[in-house]
């Protein structure tokens, strides 16, 4: 059934791209009133969540950890619904298992407490220093994501009132350099700055209001969807259907199209044209300017220069099932290598293929046994690897490096994996290029240091076509659900700027 809303101005909106930037946008826009059509050149919504299945076996193929649920709850209650009525969330714990090569195990739970138990099995002290790292922790989630993350920064002065607060919160440090000053123990280290390479960031060169993170999972906590990532995308998918969104796929867009400073549309690789009154990108947006901006309209709108700009790392992800079950093997497993900032520095600067790997293993039958036949498991582990800036051959690598994240896993938190794998297969940064069309093949578009931040970071709004906005990994305030669903949040906010200062034109 369609959800009746009123058009009172007749105007349209193409919302290119549907990942969850994307559908976001699509449902706030539809809400608004306007018409809108979503476009994505993939045969099913929902971006790098995509839904693999084989053998039996499902694999969520992108994100899999959901924190800040409201944000999806928001989304249903646009339209008078509920989120609890059509997709389930259960908490998860722990939230996070680290094992690191020397054989230690260290669980992230969900209650305080039960953390402070397990800081305390490796050094006693760290309790206080982790006291105090949530402190300030919740201090910048206070600037960074209650005042900051929804907020259009198309203006610099927007940023330089928060300039005193920044430096309060000491943003000038990087992740690691404040995890390090409140916490002791190398290994402890380690698990506490590991957050930012879930955005794409290397935790010793993005700035420390990425802390943010650990507060927002203590508010919020860490949950998962009951038929994964891809019952969430099917959830939105049906809302966006009863709210009257024209979502058409297969559709790769080859030119935005533009007359004067104005956005018209876009065309696509075919030839069909899509006229709109306001142009909404969730595609990546280096690839945007470079490849689907007139020539004209190319130039970088951020600070730094293409020759400067940082990139994520790339991500190898190997999908697999198993002919027996691994009971031991929590949700969310971050398999520890033997080197931590030497291996971020060839992931992210060196862009070479080390020796060594540090993996985040996946397996959702831990909590939702429908992934997989009964007696099996299901499992994706994502490995950090350099983009497609770097010389990989990943026609070579590829094999070779599944058989040696089979092989440590074997020898480790899964013996006998070597035995019982089944129906694997992966995807390589040249997939990422390829299908999501991500600039240099990245995981998480540009990275999140701090001259790539806020007013830095890509506008969510074309600072010469006016009505041309962004709602992507790349765009302000960044990657990650909470980042690209606050993006779509932020892009609202700049189409009701924009129609109130129409209304008095």
């Amino acid at each position: 059934m369609t959800t009746k809303i009123p058009n009172p101005n007749g105007q349209s909106a193409l919302v290119i791209g549907a990942g969850f930037g994307g559908i976001a946008s699509a449902l706030r826009m539809r809400a608004l009133g306007y018409e809108v059509t979503l476009v994505d050149r993939l045969e099913a919504i929902g971006g790098r969540a995509q839904v693999f299945e084989k053998g039996g076996f499902r694999h969520d193929a992108g994100p899999t950890v959901v924190t800040a649920p409201f944000l999806f709850d928001e989304l249903f209650e646009l339209f008078g619904e509920k989120r609890e009525d059509h997709v389930e969330f259960v908490p998860l714990d722990p939230w996070y298992r680290f094992y690191f090569n020397n054989g230690e195990q260290f669980d992230y739970r969900a209650s305080i407490d039960d953390t402070m138990d397990e800081i305390d099995r490796f050094n006693p002290a760290d309790k206080d220093g982790y006291d105090q790292l949530l402190k300030a922790s919740k201090d910048i989630f206070d600037i960074g994501f209650e005042q900051l993350a929804d907020r259009p920064f198309t203006k610099f002065m927007t940023m330089m009132k928060q300039v005193p607060s920044l430096l309060k919160l000491r943003s000038y440090m990087t992740v690691a350099q404040l995890v390090n000053s409140h916490i002791k123990h190398p290994l402890l280290r380690q698990a506490f700055s590991i957050h930012p390479l879930l955005v794409g960031g290397n935790p010793f060169t993005t700035t420390s209001i990425y802390t943010l993170i650990h507060y927002l999972e203590r508010r919020w906590g860490v949950w998962f969807a009951m038929g994964g990532t891809g019952k969430l995308v099917l959830e939105l998918n049906k809302l966006m259907e009863r709210a009257g969104v024209n979502i058409r796929l297969g559709v790769d867009i080859d030119r935005i199209t533009i007359e004067g400073s104005l956005a018209t549309g876009a065309i696509a690789m075919d030839g069909e044209v899509f006229k709109a009154d306001r142009v909404i990108c969730n595609g990546d947006p280096p690839t945007i300017y470079s490849q689907m901006m007139p020539p004209p309209h190319q130039k970088m709108k951020k600070t730094l220069p293409e020759k400067m700009t940082h990139y994520s790392m790339g991500l190898y992800v190997l999908y697999f099932g198993s002919t027996k079950t691994f009971p031991d093997v929590a949700h969310h497993t971050i398999w520890m290598g033997p080197r931590y900032k030497e291996l971020l520095k060839d992931i992210f600067d060196r862009k070479i293929m080390a020796d060594d790997f540090s993996l985040y293993v996946h397996r959702p039958t831990a909590t939702d046994a429908s992934f997989a036949p009964e007696g099996c498991d299901s499992f994706y582990v994502l490995c950090p690897v350099p983009n497609l800036l770097g010389n990989v051959d990943w026609a070579d690598e590829a094999p070779r490096l599944r058989d040696r994240i089979v092989s440590a896993l074997d020898q480790t938190i899964m013996p006998g994996i070597a035995q019982s794998i089944t129906a694997d297969f992966w995807m390589t940064p040249e997939d990422f290029k390829k299908d999501y069309r991500a600039m240099h093949g990245t995981g998480f578009s540009i990275a999140p240091i701090f001259s790539q931040s806020a007013w830095f970071r890509y506008h969510n709004r074309d600072p010469h076509i006016s009505n041309l906005y962004f709602a992507a990994a790349g765009a302000h305030p960044g990657a990650g659900m909470p980042g690209v669903i606050c993006s779509a949040k932020v892009v609202e906010t700049l189409v009701k700027e924009d129609e109130r200062r129409a209304s008095v034109a």
